[in-house]
């Protein structure tokens, strides 16, 4: 069965301070170990010269264990606590899901 990689985008609001988005990874990275078949997160601000993030700030990418795996974080509780605390802080959210 392949692993799934959910990547997301995320445009932060002007007026958040870099400590609320360091908050925000650190929810994120706290549900590993949390939610079944949620392998890791890593995350990381826009570091390139070459300009195509579109206004996109931070993106992270977990790896999921199967399909069913992220099928059952999307809902979870712990997921939905998560979300509910750093949607205020966004402007925008692109998220990409593939199989690998």
């Amino acid at each position: 069965m392949p692993e799934v990689k959910h990547i997301a985008f995320l445009q932060f609001k002007e007026d958040v301070s870099p400590d609320q988005i360091d908050r925000c990874f650190e929810s994120l990275v706290g549900m590993v170990g949390r939610i079944p078949g949620l392998l890791d997160i890593v995350h990381g601000p826009y570091e390139s010269d070459e300009g195509l993030n579109d206004g996109y700030t931070h993106a992270f990418i977990m790896t999921m264990e199967s399909p069913a795996a992220r099928d059952a974080y999307l809902p979870h509780p712990i997921h939905e606590e998560v979300k509910a605390g750093i949607d205020p802080h966004l402007e925008r959210l692109v998220v990409f899901d593939f199989n690998v």
